[in-house]
Order: C-alpha cells, then sequence, then structure tokens
C-alpha cells in the first residue's frame, strides 16, 4: 500500500488518467506557440475549427492557460428585439487541445 504526500497515513488515490510525457511536452509545446499567435494577431479577424468539426469566426481577443478566447458576434434572434433584451457580442473561450486549425481573415 503506498501513502499519498498529500494525507496523513491515507493510502494512495489510484490514478485513471495520467499524460504520457512525450503527450505533455506536445501540449506545452502547443500552449506556447498559440500564445505567441495570440500576441501577434491579437484583435485580428479568424476562423478556429476544432477537432469535432466546429467551425467559429471571431475576432482573436486573448489567450491564457490553455484557452483561446475569441469574440463572437450573433445576429440578434427576433424574439429578443421584440423585447429590448438581446446581446450581438460574446467571448467564446476554446481549450487550446481542442483546436484543429486557426486562420487568420482578411476583411
Amino acid at each position: 500500500m503506498s501513502l499519498s504526500p498529500y494525507s496523513s497515513g491515507m493510502p494512495a488515490q489510484p490514478v485513471l488518467y495520467q499524460a504520457e510525457p512525450h503527450v505533455a511536452q506536445t501540449l506545452h509545446n502547443i500552449r506556447d506557440r498559440v500564445s505567441q499567435i495570440c500576441k501577434k494577431y491579437r484583435n485580428q479577424s479568424v476562423r478556429v475549427q476544432m477537432l469535432d468539426g466546429s467551425v467559429y469566426e471571431g475576432v482573436l481577443t486573448h489567450c491564457e492557460k490553455g484557452m483561446l478566447y475569441i469574440s463572437v458576434t450573433y445576429p440578434p434572434s427576433h424574439h429578443g428585439q421584440s423585447r429590448g433584451l438581446y446581446y450581438s457580442n460574446a467571448i467564446l473561450p476554446l481549450v487550446l487541445y481542442e483546436l484543429l486549425v486557426i486562420t487568420l481573415l482578411y476583411t
């Protein structure tokens, strides 16, 4: 029986998943690379494609701690307009390890 370094005499909890060292290093590299891209292209229009095929277009606003943030514009819905309560912009957080492609849009 192994003991956890964070407990006082309690058995260690079983590890259900642990990234292999090369995977962890790849994820660190991706995070650093996307962070540099974000700094260089902040406030530019981009299209982002995710691993699941989802595609988002918006303005690259921020990148921090494994998250990419883009400002997306939604057309107001008819229901929202009639009540005067709607928003047209939102900040969409996207997880970096789910990114497949980031494309710079020229508008």
